[in-house]
């Protein structure tokens, strides 16, 4: 559905939900991503190179006088309502609780958010790894900020973050929402995690075109695996700052030749953990500058990297996401493929030229339900921009 079609049936639906108003209705739309590269680097504190993309999440908002909230989802078929005093999580509606949490995640940092009527469309595949969550709480948060003329800034990044991390309690880095918010058209973002700033870097649509490949499936220790790995990295900062005169707060800190110079002081599996996080910080610096020379042959070896280092050192990929990975280095269009997300099922992502993406998908698609006799679901996605309100004309 065009952009244009979807911002037009959200605004149909909120009349159709919530009745007529004279009151003008603010009209938003806030994109997922695809990571090219920088696989559990940002909980690290380290740099990752990710994309918005043109699948995106549209939402209608109208002002109320009270301060209550009416949420109706799109995709859910479900209506909540709830009143900015008293905002409690809700385990029976799981999608309204990222309403909920930006709600109160931007009344605590001291905006001040009234009462509003919503309807929210996610046209991001959910489930998918292209952060259909992140996209969801942007939109909430640029309507939210519109019907109560507010200016958010930075805040708008940090309170879906909080939102999603406090409210809704799943973990993550600030990658999903900087880039939701952040994002620019036919460009990727060399994102620095520490600082959260980040530089814009051009990517040549007439050159490479991004295919995200669902393997659905997800195993069930993804949970209890990431924790795991947060728990290695931390002991490998704790160890790694005992012999580097206190100057490491998190793997940022440690450079290859750090980590080449202390290795045998970490136990084997925190060693492994350490150098996927070292290293993938190095081999997104170098994408980047591969992608500013426009050298994606170079860009493309260094995913092929990312993918190996994510399977052998971090220990996060599974036969189904390796299966795509190979399946993809078959073709000669292809330039390079990883997984993407926190792993164990989830997505792979494929630089392909964009004159082939009809045959790649159809080789990957055929090849991989052969070898695992899952369907998967493909995506197209192309750089975008971040968050953006649209005229009511």
């Amino acid at each position: 559905m065009a952009a244009r079609d979807s911002i037009r049936r959200t605004e149909r639906a909120l009349v159709e939900q919530f009745g007529e108003a004279d009151r003008p209705i603010s009209l938003v739309s806030a994109p997922g991503r695809v990571n090219l590269i920088g696989g559990h680097t940002d909980y690290n504190e380290g740099v990752v190179l990710p994309m918005a993309i043109d699948h995106r999440a549209f939402l209608a908002a109208r002002p109320r006088d009270d301060d209550e909230i009416r949420a109706h989802s799109l995709n859910f078929e479900e209506t909540v309502s709830f009143p900015l005093g008293a905002i409690e999580p809700s385990p029976e509606t799981r999608w309204a609780n990222y309403v909920k949490g930006v709600a109160a995640k931007l009344r605590e940092r001291g905006h001040d958010v009234g009462g509003a009527d919503v309807v929210v469309d996610g046209q991001v595949p959910m489930g998918a790894g292209l952060s259909s969550s992140a996209a969801l709480e942007v939109a909430v948060g640029e309507g939210l900020a519109a019907t109560s003329d507010l200016d958010l800034g930075d805040d708008l990044v940090t309170a879906c973050w909080e939102a999603e991390n406090d409210f809704v309690g799943v973990g993550c880095g600030v990658m999903d929402q900087y880039t939701s918010v952040h994002g620019q058209l036919d460009s990727a973002l060399f994102l620095d995690c520490r600082t959260e700033s980040h530089e814009v870097i051009p990517v040549d649509g007439d050159e490479v075109t991004v295919i995200a490949t669902n393997t659905n499936v997800q195993h069930e220790l993804v949970d209890s695996a990431y924790n795991d790995r947060v728990d290695s990295c931390a002991r490998g900062v704790e160890i790694l700052d005992d012999h580097l005169d206190g100057e490491v707060t998190a793997l940022a800190d440690v450079s290859v030749d750090d980590f080449e110079a202390h290795a045998e002081e970490l136990p084997e599996t925190v060693r492994k953990r350490v150098r996927h996080v070292v290293t993938e910080n190095d081999r997104v610096r170098d994408a980047a500058d591969a992608l500013r020379e426009g050298d994606l042959d170079r860009v493309g070896d260094l995913l092929d990297q990312s993918h190996a280092s994510l399977r052998d050192d971090y220990e996060v990929s599974c036969d189904e996401l390796d299966a795509v990975a190979d399946i993809g280095a078959d073709h000669e269009a292809v330039f390079g493929s990883r997984m993407t997300g926190a792993g164990f099922g989830g997505c792979v992502i494929s630089l392909v030229r964009p004159d082939a993406v009809d045959d790649v998908t159809a080789l990957i698609e055929h090849e991989y339900e052969e070898r695992t006799n899952i369907e998967p679901d493909s995506y197209v996605c192309n750089p975008d921009g971040g968050v953006r309100r649209h005229d009511t004309r």
